[in-house]
């Protein structure tokens, strides 16, 4: 049902409901659910059993009052067909078939604006994802997240939000002088298993890659910054540091480009110590009262804000805790005016939600308790001709998302990049998935992604043997639309703007998944059960109608997750 009927309803119970409550002083808000057994109705209320005893009536009895009263009202004869009390008091609505049908209308008008809302309209938010250290190509973690931001990002921006995406790069630190060591070791000659070999070194074949281009003297550029031009000398780490840093950004791009992920704006973590935002963040926690001095370190008394021991900030032999930075960081996302940000990142990062939270509590600008909000994704595990993948030989330690995408395409970039991305949101986030490269690969109902995109072909291939013009179709008399298969359809088509509205407010683009797997299971049994192009004029335009409608829902929701909707296959 469409929100603005569900409305309309609940005006309805509001209306019956006025003679009864008159000078009680009771305001009841109504709330309309959808009946656990689909033979009970449309929509269910229990608004007759929580005023009952207010009132002092007999839930039964009120029940019939309120049921009276709607089914007299003229303005529900469109909406309502019947209602009956059941149990205690429960209300039980059947909506009216002419109701259910004008969706298809609805859907046909909005295009590909059918779902979208203005709900947050002059709201900013800022979704920060993948953010991976340039040490190396990007994992299938990275692939989880990037799925999941990407997803979640649409969902808001279909919410009306003003979204930005962000990719925080962590190019500070103590990884970033191990990759520097690895380049310059491979460059020297040595490789993985020699005794020169550096114990904590990257033991992937990009490292040799980027060393045989800086000894070569290559210029490389990633997706923004300056670029960097090698040297050629193996002494000079000061110029393999940033030249490998900005070799493996570029890489990431790549990566990224090959799975449709944009960012409108990447944040080096370098620049928060160059700009000085790390050393004022320390400052303002020391002002405020909130670190003390012990064993030679500085501690944030990260205990006030709910932690389970307080966290050092700054150790004994000066170096910053990694959760000190990332404070300083969302200390500039509140002050560029995101009063919503959402991090998507892998569960090992569970620990550090407290302290920064705690960080951002203690440093006084009134930033709210629970900022920034946490999306936290579980592990992926590969599968591939029946085998667990666990390691890629150009990263040398895990699979990279280009891998996935590759095997799960057999080649083809663009198919592969459907399937990873559709798996990767068809579970809860905090939920370990199992990626099976076999089963990408089928061309049966086993693969979700396949199931999904045929329900759109199907549809594609059914419009192709009408004669007539589609657009003529807007018009057409819904009324034959009866038969149990097209009513399912009707309510899955409508029930698609609440699903995208209840997945961005739970974070959860998963749902988006969950919904196009039904719509095209019950697009498939409507195929099966009856035939659209039949003798009767009458119904054969309707169905036809039917059949716009339900291609342009699976093409919106396809988009939304970044996945193709192909008219053949």
């Amino acid at each position: 049902m469409l929100a603005s009927q569900k409305q309309e309803i609940a005006a309805l119970f509001q209306a019956a409901l006025a003679p009864v409550l008159d000078g009680t002083g009771i305001t009841p808000s109504v709330v309309l659910e959808r009946p656990r057994d689909p033979s009970h109705g449309d929509i269910a209320c229990n608004i007759a059993m929580q005023l009952a005893k207010q009132l002092k009536m007999n839930p039964r009895e009120l029940a019939q009052k309120i049921v009276t009263a709607l089914l007299e009202n003229p303005a529900g004869k469109a909406l309502v067909d019947s209602a009956d009390i059941a149990g205690p008091g429960f209300i039980n609505l059947r909506v009216a078939a002419c109701a259910k049908q004008s969706v298809v209308k609805t859907i046909l008008a909005d295009g590909q604006a059918f779902g979208r809302s203005d709900a947050g309209a002059g709201k900013k938010v800022i979704l920060e994802f993948v953010s991976a250290n340039p040490t190396g190509p990007l994992h299938v973690g990275h692939g989880r997240q990037a799925a999941l931001g990407d997803a979640l990002a649409a969902l808001f921006d279909a919410q009306g939000y003003a979204v930005t995406r962000e990719f925080y790069y962590n190019d500070a630190g103590v990884q970033i002088a191990t990759l520097a060591n690895s380049v310059q070791a491979r460059a020297r000659g040595f490789k993985p298993g020699d005794a020169e070999w550096p114990e904590s070194a990257y033991n992937g074949d990009y490292i040799a890659d980027i060393a045989t281009d800086f000894l070569a003297g290559k210029t490389v550029s990633a997706s923004d910054g300056l670029p960097a031009t090698a040297s050629g000398k193996v002494e000079d780490l000061d110029s393999i540091r940033p030249f490998a840093v900005t070799y493996l950004r570029n890489e990431q791009d790549i990566d990224l480009q090959a799975f449709g992920v944009k960012f409108d704006n990447y944040y080096l973590e370098s620049s928060l110590y160059a700009d000085g935002k790390v050393d004022k963040a320390v400052e303002a926690l020391i002002k405020a009262g909130k670190t003390y001095e012990q064993d030679g370190a500085l501690w944030l008394r990260t205990t006030d804000y709910g932690d389970d021991k307080d966290r050092v900030m700054r150790k004994s032999e000066g170096g910053f805790t990694y959760f000190v930075p990332d404070v300083a960081y969302h200390i500039v996302k509140w002050q560029r005016g995101f009063t919503q940000a959402i991090n998507i990142q892998g569960s090992d990062h569970h620990g550090t939600i407290a302290r920064v939270r705690a960080g951002l509590q203690a440093v006084g600008l009134d930033i709210p308790q629970g900022y920034p909000d946490y999306v936290l994704h579980k592990m992926v595990t590969v599968m591939k001709n029946g085998e667990e993948v666990k390691i890629s030989k150009r990263a040398g330690s895990y699979v990279t998302v280009r891998d996935l995408i590759e095997w799960s395409g057999d080649g083809d970039i663009a198919k592969g990049r459907d399937a990873v991305r559709f798996f990767l949101i068809s579970r809860k986030a905090d939920t370990e998935f199992v990626f099976d490269v076999d089963i990408a690969l089928k061309t049966s109902d086993e693969n979700p992604v396949y199931y999904v995109q045929y329900a759109h072909a199907r549809i594609c291939r059914m419009l192709e043997q009408f004669t007539g013009e589609i657009a003529s179709l807007a018009d057409v008399d819904l009324a034959p639309l009866t038969a149990p298969t097209e009513m399912t359809l009707l309510a899955t088509l409508a029930a698609y703007p609440e699903t995208l509205a209840r997945a961005q407010t739970e974070l959860g683009p998963h749902q988006v998944a969950f919904y196009l797997r039904d719509l095209a299971a019950n697009l498939h049994s409507f195929y099966f059960a009856e035939r659209v192009l039949v003798d009767d004029e009458a119904l054969k335009l309707a169905r036809l109608a039917l059949m716009v409608a339900t291609r342009q829902v699976l093409r919106n929701g396809l988009a939304l997750i970044g996945v193709s909707a192909p008219e053949k296959m």
